[in-house]
């Protein structure tokens, strides 16, 4: 398993990680099974949207004597209430569910502290509002909760948050398909069939500027959706045109700026073994650029995807890296700080660019790289 830092909480995540959706309606020795299969292969991040009972009593006896090995993602705002599962906006039953959920899984804290699934931006005032997100920091400033998370399918909502300062961990909706909507989409209009009747070029560029942004701050992004629901897996539901495999989407997933891990939704023993199988896939098996440029009903042309065709250079420069950082730059309407330090400490840097146009002639998306890299170094200065 490789491990990515979870933006500035430092906490290590492995690429892998397990969606809640895997433990429900197994019984306690199925749970420890997969427990036991996530710890072997090294899957230590857990989201736990869903308050119940059952579920979080049931990880909680599998966790025991091993809980340092995992990084658990709760929610506060999920709560149960009649037997189902229900969105609160009340800060005290936020409160009492959240006590509640430490308890069933035998832990008195939890590495990220979600506030739940805000997709609208006046549910994002209610949160401030509410006392929800104040909820969250007296957590974190207990010691209760390591780091601030929020859930969310809106890049809109997305943006606001994080520009508080407030928010160290987004749980976000990462997908070929789902990048191409508009950034103030619900999750019911990304998974509409009918949202991708028009033509779709290239990503939209509010989901991108929530990549660059959450990147440049520092503020780590942990994947839901990475499947799109298992639709991209199938020809005939994927709103592309054509299937992907898993290795694919995970791949594009972790090529996307902030990314640290994604959430795989696992059901069965097998669902995981092959979402851990990415691990050890080929690049070729990883290689989502053919795919995405034979897609009858969307177009990438001339947008980067990071996804590393235009290697090698005969100058030894990361074209792709060159690029996001450009792109960074674009984003903010200046260098920031930490991206002049990572440019800096690239080996090759874009003046060393020779305009051969290797590069371009590599990528399936027609990207202007040599163009690309003549503006880095004028912006750089290197």
């Amino acid at each position: 398993m490789q491990y990515r830092t979870l933006g500035r909480t430092g906490i290590q995540v492995g690429e892998i990680g397990m969606g809640c959706e895997g433990f429900s309606g197994k019984t306690a020795q199925q749970v420890r099974e997969m427990v036991d299969l996530m710890e072997s292969a090294g899957v230590n991040c857990i989201d736990l949207y869903t308050p119940e009972p059952e579920l979080l009593d049931n990880l909680g006896r599998a966790l025991e004597e091993r809980r340092e090995k995992f990084v658990l993602q709760c929610h506060i705002c999920a709560v149960w209430q009649d037997g189902q599962y229900k969105r609160t906006r009340h800060l005290e039953e936020a409160k009492a569910n959240f006590a509640e959920r430490l308890r069933l899984l035998r832990t008195d804290r939890v590495e990220v502290g979600m506030i739940h699934y805000v997709d609208a931006m006046d549910d994002w005032e209610t949160v401030l509002q509410n006392g929800i997100l104040d909820y969250a920091l007296a957590l974190k400033a207990a010691g209760t909760i390591k780091s601030i998370g929020l859930s969310s399918h809106s890049a809109e909502v997305s943006l606001a948050a994080v520009n508080t300062g407030k928010i160290d961990v987004l749980m976000f909706s990462v997908n070929p398909c789902y990048d191409l909507l508009p950034g103030e989409k619900s999750i019911e209009e990304l998974g509409d069939s009918g949202s991708y009747n028009q033509p779709l070029v290239n990503m939209d560029p509010r989901r991108q500027e929530l990549y660059e942004t959450y990147q440049r701050l520092g503020v780590g992004i942990t994947v839901m959706k990475a499947f799109g629901g298992g639709d991209l897996l199938k020809a005939d539901l994927s709103p592309a045109g054509v299937s992907l495999t898993a290795a694919q989407c995970i791949h594009y997933a972790l090529d996307r700026p902030a990314v640290a891990s994604i959430l795989c939704g696992a059901k069965s023993m097998e669902d995981l073994r092959e979402s851990i199988a990415y691990e050890d896939a080929s690049e070729e098996e990883r290689d989502y650029a053919a795919a995405f440029a034979a897609m009858p009903k969307i177009s990438w042309v001339g947008h980067c995807m990071y996804c590393g065709h235009c290697a090698p250079c005969p100058q030894g420069i990361s074209v792709a890296d060159v690029t996001k950082f450009l792109n960074l730059c674009k984003a903010q309407g200046e260098i920031p700080e930490t991206v002049r330090e990572h440019y800096a400490a690239l080996p090759h840097k874009a003046r060393e660019c020779i305009q051969c146009g290797a590069c371009e002639k590599r990528c399936p998306f027609g990207v202007k790289a040599p163009e690309n890299m003549q503006q880095a170094a004028e912006l750089f200065g290197a």
